[in-house]
């Protein structure tokens, strides 16, 4: 995979960026879909290490990458993704 444009990496310093993705990764499958294509973006990489015992995964870092997009999306709650039993 290469000549891509890469939206958020383990360097962005775009608080934005993030936020956008979190929305992305946050929201319904239709709806991260037409965001998805606003941005003409073909490819979305997210790492699950839960085989392998990866700690660092995308998943591990859900609750950050919530708490990151409702401070530009107000209508993500981090509660609205916690068990409450």
């Amino acid at each position: 995979m290469s000549n891509r444009t890469v939206m958020i990496d383990n360097n962005t310093w775009n608080n934005t960026h993030i936020a956008t993705m979190g929305m992305i990764l946050a929201s319904d499958e239709k709806t991260a879909a037409e965001h998805l294509r606003r941005l003409d973006v073909d490819y979305m990489l997210v790492i699950f290490g839960g085989v392998a015992y990866y700690s660092g995964d995308d998943i591990n870092k859900f609750l950050w990458i919530l708490r990151i997009a409702s401070g530009e999306y107000p209508h993500i709650k981090e509660d609205d993704y916690m068990n409450q039993g």
